[in-house]
């Protein structure tokens, strides 16, 4: 079995790198990386990415905040016991204060952990093929290719006027 390469196309025009992604797409190649100094939403379309299900994790994590707050309040309430100018020991209004805030509160951990879990972080594998100036200015695309193709990977990256970097 051949030795797979890795090969980064380095751009310093956004347009370019993704017209170059665009186009790496419907290659043989296989698109393992892109990096981006960025947000870009041109090199976004270009790969088509689905929207991001962060915003589940969060949807459940206030629902779960609200219940939970809500329910500690009631909890409470009832384990003193205190009725203050008559009235009622369990009170609503009162309530969706507490109920608000353990929302917000249950929201943000649940979108860290979904953020987390969905991203795999922290990863350390993406060091190996990774260069420092996509930190910068550069866009890099990352692709790989078995032995006999990478001359025409590393022309095909010439070719968008990239600049190569391989990867042993």
């Amino acid at each position: 079995m051949a030795a797979k390469h890795h090969v980064i196309g380095l751009f310093t025009d956004e347009n370019r790198a993704a017209e170059a992604a665009a186009r790496l797409r419907e290659s043989p190649w296989q698109l393992q990386k892109v990096f981006s100094p960025i947000p870009s939403h041109k090199l976004t379309d270009a790969l088509k990415l689905k929207k991001s299900p962060v915003g589940y994790f969060t949807l459940c994590g206030g629902i779960i905040g609200f219940i939970c707050g809500f329910a500690l309040a009631i909890f409470t309430s009832t384990r003193w016991g205190m009725i203050v100018s008559g009235k009622p020991v369990v009170a609503l209004i009162p309530f969706f204060i507490v109920g608000f805030e353990c929302t917000i509160l249950f929201a943000v951990i649940a979108n860290v952990i979904g953020m987390l879990t969905l991203t795999g972080l922290p990863r350390y594998d993406n060091l190996r093929y990774y260069d420092p100036r996509c930190s910068g200015s550069h866009f890099g695309l990352l692709a790989s290719c078995e032995a006999d193709g990478l001359e025409k990977l590393t022309g095909f990256f010439q070719q968008q006027g990239a600049e190569v970097k391989v990867f042993d």
